[in-house]
């Protein structure tokens, strides 16, 4: 990454980078150069009272990999960033109820309550979802069916900085996970929801600290098992899509507008910086984020990741542009939705038309069309314009850009050559360096027989599935 080396904060950093569908953990030189990487799955528990991530065998995993860590006695910090939608309710020493998965379908009981609490989408700019993407319904479900252990809760921690409550032994809060779709948070006036009193919450919110404020050290205890130096700071953390926003403002005064990043991974999420808040449409899951300094971001988001995975039925690593142009040219059309949760078509199911894939490079071929199609579909109901930056696990995908860029002639498409936006990210709101600037390289146009047609096929044929 290269920033100044004039830093606020000196030592080696250490990013916990809790995914839905992975955790990483990333040791970062002083520089900005990546030294190390551990990578583990992460799955959901399906069992006791709802399904749930296990807490204790991710925390198990990151001591093991702390452990494991070169010269540990360089490292100055410590930051998580995790995946939105999620709270942990703490008690007087322990969790009051488990860490709820969010594509957790049994909420649905009380869709009509909740629907009478929440405030307007004017408010709080986040529309209501499925599961339990909608934080706000997680509380009120648990406190419901689990009233005396809801009962127990002394403070609802986002997920961040739940675990730099367990590193830190620090309770705190945090803009970027309680502005992300949770219905707990006044985009535009920067404070509570007015819900949050009504059904008694506010004395459970715990204090708010910037994502880049030091809650303390690490714990006596954890130092000594770990290996880690006694001082190293625990820095309060960031929800991930942020986190992957942050390169693109850091050491700006105001946001660089028009700039569209893509910040992918499980879900992909397209924020629009500079677009009015006017342009979100509830229903087609369109929402404000709250940046790392508490500006509301126009959003729109599909679950790309997952709806890859899914298309990609071979499990191919790569394609040929040929594969893709193969697909136009006989109009295989992916047309959405293929994840259960998320994007512009929630309620509808995906389906292929058309003559299928033939081989697993074709297959990779239609997933990296559809992600195209999709992101295209979210840049233009943002009504986007300016430079579009590609963020994450897409920037590994050679022919994304080159068509994101063909679909978008009038638009410069760059990506990151970060390929973990939300590490990088967090990385510069620990160590905080005088300057940066984020080291990309342009994506441009390929020419693709009646790729034009087959847009406006999609689009159209898209819009008829949603009707």
């Amino acid at each position: 990454m290269n920033p100044a080396l004039n830093r606020a904060h000196d030592g080696r950093v250490v990013v916990f980078d809790i995914g839905k569908t992975n955790l990483k953990l990333s040791l970062i030189d002083e520089d900005g150069t990546s030294l190390s990487e551990a990578r583990c799955a992460n799955h959901a528990v399906h069992a006791g009272p709802y399904p749930h991530f296990d807490v204790d065998a991710i925390w198990h995993w990151l001591l093991c990999e702390l452990e494991r860590l070169p010269q540990r006695h360089r490292i100055g910090s410590i930051i998580t960033t995790t995946h939105g939608a999620t709270v942990a309710l703490l008690g007087d020493e322990a969790l009051a109820l488990p860490v709820l998965d969010y594509e957790f379908t049994g909420l649905g009981e009380v869709d009509l309550a909740y629907a009478s609490q929440r405030d307007d989408f004017g408010c709080t700019y986040s529309p209501a979802l499925a599961g339990g993407l909608n934080v706000g319904k997680q509380l009120y479900w648990q406190a419901r069916r689990f009233p005396d252990a809801f009962a127990r809760t002394r403070a609802i921690v986002p997920y961040p900085q739940y675990w730099a409550w367990r590193l830190s032994g620090v309770v705190a809060g945090e803009v970027t996970s309680w502005g992300c779709h949770t219905d707990l948070w006044d985009v535009t006036r920067g404070r509570l929801a007015p819900m949050v009193s009504r059904l008694g919450w506010q004395s459970l919110i715990p204090p708010l600290r910037e994502a880049s404020a030091t809650l303390g050290t690490l714990l006596p205890g954890l130092a000594a098992r770990t290996g880690l130096p006694a001082n190293c700071r625990v820095v309060c953390g960031i929800h991930d899509s942020n986190a992957s926003m942050v390169k693109h403002f850091y050491g700006a005064p105001s946001p660089q507008a028009p700039l569209n990043v893509i910040s992918s991974g499980t879900w992909t999420l397209v924020a629009g910086i500079g677009a009015p808040l006017s342009v979100l449409d509830p229903r087609r899951d369109m929402l404000a984020n709250v940046d790392a300094w508490g500006r509301p971001l126009a959003c729109a988001r599909f679950m790309g990741g997952r709806e890859f995975a899914l298309l990609n039925a071979g499990q191919a690593n790569d394609c040929r542009w040929e594969d893709i142009a193969a697909l136009v040219a006989r109009r295989t059309l992916a047309l959405p939705s293929f994840a259960p949760l998320g994007g512009p078509w929630p309620d509808r199911s995906g389906e292929i038309r058309g003559p299928q894939p033939s081989s697993p490079q074709e297959s990779y071929a239609l997933a990296t069309l559809y992600t195209a199609l999709v992101t295209n579909d979210c840049l233009a109901r943002l009504n986007s314009t300016g430079e579009i930056v590609i963020e994450g696990p897409l920037t590994a995908n050679r022919h994304f850009a080159a068509l994101l860029a063909t679909m978008r002639p009038n638009q410069a498409v760059w990506i990151s050559e970060d390929r973990s936006g939300t590490t990088g990210g967090a990385y510069l709101l620990a160590c905080q360096p005088a300057g940066y600037e984020p080291p990309r390289s342009r994506a441009l146009p390929r020419s693709i027989a009646y790729l034009p047609d087959y847009v406006a096929d999609w689009r159209m044929l898209s819009e008829c599935v949603a009707s």
